[in-house]
């Protein structure tokens, strides 16, 4: 069901004016029908009339079908009615949902054709054959919320036990530990609590093949989901409570329109979301995003029924006014709601009407169930007890809203009154035959799948009706229910214990199998129809046989309750204090706000005054650019230099991290001897002086090629200018995974590292700490290189690897240019994990880049286009990052390069590959340095001098440097040293001939003596 829109069709094939009334017809066929149908006219009559009666007085107020409000519409073509009632139909009174087309396998059917075509296409667009390799199982994660006893427990102990047998792996993730703990562990399946640490959660989602996620509660660990690197991994979302589409109109009509596309987020994240009934889709349409899929079946009706049945005792009839003798039938119908409805209760309750013949004394009661809570319907049930004439207060309405398992235990029949033919088996006949009760019900395909008429349930056919009559009076005789009926009431009790459970392990196994896109190392799982029976047929109650007398909880409301709470709390922290509580604005807090922003601006004002007072430097426009940069510079190397930073300069060893998302933040180091490098801008950690690797390379802000290149996208970028960045001796990689792994460096490992790096204990040697036999994808301890490589590469690893040093060197097809790579007893790195000299790095970088373009230019316009690759089975946006991941071991092999591996929990050091095991086998001047470098200036001049127009990766991966550009950028130095020295000059020759003015006059300090008599002389006057 591939969503709402899709999967359901809920328009009818004609219209009103389209049908030819009753009274228009023919007479002849109107004769006809009568004769050759030969209807009891009494009851033909009897129900014409009352159709007719209520067809206005109900029509007015009887409430709408929530699946159909169309007024004018007809019903499916003719072949579909029944006899009886097709001269109803006629006169477009009877409507009984048969136009509701049901489709839950649109979505099945789109992953079956995206699969079909991924393996034409695959296949076909680079005529490359392609193998799967049996090196280990498809792994599954399950995660729940809690591991408290409930059905939902039940079914997916039961669907993983099937899925085990079929050759999955399972792993259980919990948020809460619970008693279902050893449950789990008793079959195998290892459990694993989840701790959240600020929205982070420390797994590595990317080590299963799909993710199986159950219930409402567990929405927590989402956040993880939709982070990268694990937005685009396989998420099943199995949903059985209805308590957020409850809450879902009560959030629009509130305003809550952030809480509902939050959740409408979280069910857009999930491949599909399951639900375990038909009902469920429907009422959850508000957050439908076309990813909605049901698998019918669960236990939880049935463990319901049997906890009713020590809960409910006689008592509950005296509450409900009903005496202990009296029989008391319960008329119950589809969970879809349809106009015709209220006409099949009424044809039901006639056919009940001899039964009240035969009692004297104490008459039976009747109960009629529906979804419909309004008083309305209840209006509409007494007018048709009281047209059909029955006793007063014989027949009752009740709302399934209430309690359906107190009002069905103390029933003592049921019968099943709806002739809408379900795409599943109706659960108010699971809960009937839970609690023991016979039940009567027409013979519909998906009824009669499972009930056998007079062995576990009696049926009738809905074409005649009067059959079910006779069944009532067989059933109910003499004032009780038969003890045949008990005895086939106990029959459906123990069938309905098991009721579908193999429908729906079939339909985990057959949904996985077209969603997960499994790698081509991992072995398909075998056919769900090498189940035994016991696995497939039945659900796992032996392993709750413990559990089951104990009531369940659904505390699906009160997870809503503290998510709603913690949004409110956050939404006020969002907007300060101008949100009150109530939602009213505070006139006071306002004021204040005021008088604050004018003091501020006030402050600003005589600042800005102050500054303008002061006096300022003058200068050329050069100098003050200058200046400008000097400040620049000052502030990013301020920005650099931390803690860390210092402590780094004085190592010989920085190793780097590459990472991608913010889901990879928890596996990430933060002492000094690690640094990060982002290959993208967006997920970059704060407060962390990390690598932006797309500032260093600009080939990175494409997405194609951060995501096809993945790690050496980081060592393109680390080496692109590395004299601005990187100053250590050493050099080092090292994969988030491998922290996630456990298989990371410890603190003794890193010490006995860099003590054998300052000592140069195995000189120019290549050390690497994760090794391929103990990797995951190799089960098989696997240690043949080249097989290894096809394992994870669909077998095309070899080809590709010929191929690309065929193109790289320019050599002839004909010649096997696979370099050998020979099983000596040794291991090879795996997970990009090592170090080297920064010397060597810039070594293997230089021939990456010639070996990444060779590939990219076999794979680009197929890859780029189509999104399928020869080294993936499915569409792969990591087409050669598997392949890439092994290149460091086949040019430190073959560059002579010794190749050391550290025990990363004890720093021990083991040399693998030794000079004398290699001798005669290395292919030294394919690797040599000197023939690197002149096949690397080669193509710089072709990139700097020719600028050919096709498109060419090798360029943008890294500086393009040859003679011809070192002489340019030396011509250009001395040009620029040149012209300042020029400028200086000139300078100088305009200070040396700039104008002097001149004194305007000369002031001559008088003597002593004239001072003496100047000052006699003015005493004298006096």
């Amino acid at each position: 069901m591939g969503s709402l829109e899709n999967g359901f069709s809920l328009k009818r094939a004609g219209s009103r004016n389209e049908r030819n009334p009753f009274l228009s017809r023919p007479r002849s066929r109107f004769s006809r029908f009568l004769l050759f149908k030969k209807l009891d006219y009494l009851q033909w009559i009897c129900t014409v009339l009352v159709f007719l009666f209520f067809v206005v007085f109900f029509q007015m107020f009887l409430p709408g079908s929530v699946m159909d409000k169309s007024q004018d519409s007809l019903l499916d073509d003719k072949d579909s009615l029944f006899g009886e009632l097709r001269h109803l139909k006629e006169m477009g009174g009877l409507d009984f949902g048969e136009d509701i087309r049901l489709e839950p396998f649109k979505l099945l059917e789109k992953f079956q054709r995206e699969n079909k075509d991924a393996n034409l296409q695959s296949s076909a667009g680079f005529n490359r054959s392609q193998h799967r390799f049996h090196y280990r199982k498809p792994q599954l994660a399950l995660v729940f919320a809690n591991l408290l006893v409930d059905p939902q427990q039940l079914l997916m102990v039961t669907v993983a036990r099937a899925l085990k047998e079929i050759d999955y792996e399972v792993q259980v993730y919990s948020l809460e530990d619970g008693p279902v703990r050893n449950v789990w562990q008793s079959i195998g399946v290892p459990v694993t609590a989840l701790k959240v640490d600020s929205n982070e959660i420390g797994v590595d989602w990317l080590n299963y093949d799909g993710i199986l996620v159950s219930s409402l509660e567990a929405k927590t660990v989402f956040s993880s989901f939709m982070l990268e690197p694990f937005k685009s991994l396989p998420l099943i979302w199995t949903i059985h409570e209805r308590a957020l589409a409850d809450r879902s109109g009560e959030y629009t009509s509130s305003g809550h329109i952030e809480l509902v596309n939050d959740w409408k987020k979280v069910f857009n994240r999930a491949t599909v979301v399951v639900f375990p009934n038909y009902a469920l889709p429907m009422i959850y349409s508000t957050f439908d995003t076309g990813n909605y899929y049901v698998i019918p079946g669960s236990p939880t009706e049935v463990w319901k029924g049997e906890n009713a049945l020590n809960l409910y005792k006689d008592n509950q009839r005296m509450k409900m006014g009903y005496g202990p003798d009296e029989v008391l039938i319960a008329i119950v119908g589809s969970q879809f709601m349809y106009r015709g409805l209220w006409l099949e209760h009424a044809l039901i309750l006639q056919a009940l009407l001899p039964l009240f013949a035969d009692f004297s004394n104490s008459r039976p009661k009747i109960v009629v169930l529906s979804s419909d809570s309004t008083s309305n319907y209840s209006m509409a049930v007494e007018g048709i007890a009281l047209n059909l004439r029955y006793p007063s207060g014989v027949v009752k309405h009740v709302a399934v809203d209430e309690d359906v398992d107190s009002v069905l235990s103390m029933t003592d029949l049921v019968i099943y009154g709806s002739f809408l033919e379900e795409p599943s088996f109706p659960e108010i006949l699971i809960k009937a035959m839970s609690l023991g009760k016979p039940i009567i019900a027409p013979d519909l395909p998906n009824i009669r799948k499972y009930v056998h008429d007079r062995v576990n349930g009696y049926l009738f056919p809905k074409e005649n009706i009067r059959i079910l009559t006779t069944i009532i009076l067989q059933v109910v005789s003499t004032g009780k229910v038969s003890p045949l009926a008990h005895n086939i009431a106990s029959t459906g009790r123990g069938t309905v214990k098991n009721l579908m459970a193999q429908e729906t392990v079939e339909g985990y196994a057959l949904l996985l199998e077209n969603v997960l896109k499994l790698p081509s190392e991992v072995a398909p799982p075998k056919a769900v129809k090498e189940l035994p029976s016991k696995l497939n047929e039945e659900w796992q109650w032996n392993l709750f046989d413990d559990f089951l007398n104990s009531t369940f909880e659904d505390r699906s409301s009160k997870f809503l309750d503290k998510l709603e709470e913690q949004w409110n709390h956050s939404r006020r922290e969002r907007f300060g204090s101008l949100i009150a509580t109530n939602d009213s604005f505070s006139y006071e807090i306002w004021e204040e706000e005021k008088k604050m922003h004018s003091i501020n601006i006030k402050r600003r004002r005589e600042e800005q005054e102050l500054k303008d007072r002061t006096d300022q430097p003058r200068g050329t426009w050069e100098d003050v650019y200058r200046n400008a940069k000097r400040a620049d510079r000052a502030k990013n190397d301020l920005h650099e230099r931390d803690e860390r930073e210092l402590e780094r300069t004085g190592q010989p060893l920085c190793i780097y991290e590459p990472y991608f998302g913010e889901g990879t933040w928890p596996f990430l180091h933060q002492n000094s001897l690690y640094r990060g490098i982002g290959l993208s801008t967006k997920g970059r950690r704060p407060s962390m002086d990390d690598v932006d690797g797309p500032s260093r390379l600009q080939l990175l802000n494409n997405p194609y090629y951060r995501d096809t290149l993945g790690e050496y996208g980081a060592f393109f970028a680390i080496a692109n200018r590395i004299d601005r960045l990187h100053r250590n001796a050493w050099i080092g990689f090292q994969s988030w995974r491998a922290t996630a792994r456990k298989a990371s460096l410890s603190e003794i490992a890193e010490t006995s590292l860099l003590d054998a790096i300052e000592k140069r204990k195995y000189g120019d040697a290549l050390y690497f700490w994760v090794r391929m036999d103990t990797d995951p994808r190799n089960s098989l301890q696997q240690r043949d290189f080249w097989s290894f490589c096809d394992a994870i590469n669909a077998g095309n690893c070899k080809f590709a690897f010929s191929e690309a040093l065929n193109r790289m060197y320019g050599i002839k097809h004909d010649f096997n240019s696979l370099p050998p790579m020979p099983e000596d007893g040794g291991t090879w790195s795996v997970m990009q994990s090592w170090a080297l000299p920064t010397k060597s790095f810039l070594e293997f970088v230089m021939f990456s880049r010639m070996f990444v373009d060779a590939l990219d230019a076999q794979m680009y316009d197929e890859h780029h286009q189509s999104g399928h690759c020869y080294l993936s089975f499915s569409k792969d946006k990591h087409c050669y990052s598997r392949a890439l991941e092994l290149l460091i071991n086949v040019w430190a092999y073959h560059s002579a390069r010794r190749m050391v591996y550290v025990n990363p929990q004890t720093g021990t050091m083991q040399e693998y590959h030794k000079f004398k095991s290699r001798r005669g086998k290395m292919w030294i001047k394919w690797f040599s340095f000197n023939t690197l470098k002149a096949m690397d200036e080669d193509l710089a001049e072709e990139a700097d001098s020719d600028r050919p127009k096709r498109r060419w990766l090798w360029p943008s991966t890294g500086e393009v440097v040859w003679q011809g550009v070192l002489e340019r950028e030396r011509n250009l130095r001395n040009q620029q040293k040149e012209k300042r020295k020029q400028n200086s000059k000139d300078k100088l020759e305009r200070m040396r001939r700039k104008h002097h003015q001149k004194a305007l006059g000369k002031y001559v300090k008088p003597r002593a003596e004239d001072m003496e008599n100047s000052n006699s002389t003015t005493v004298t006057s006096n």
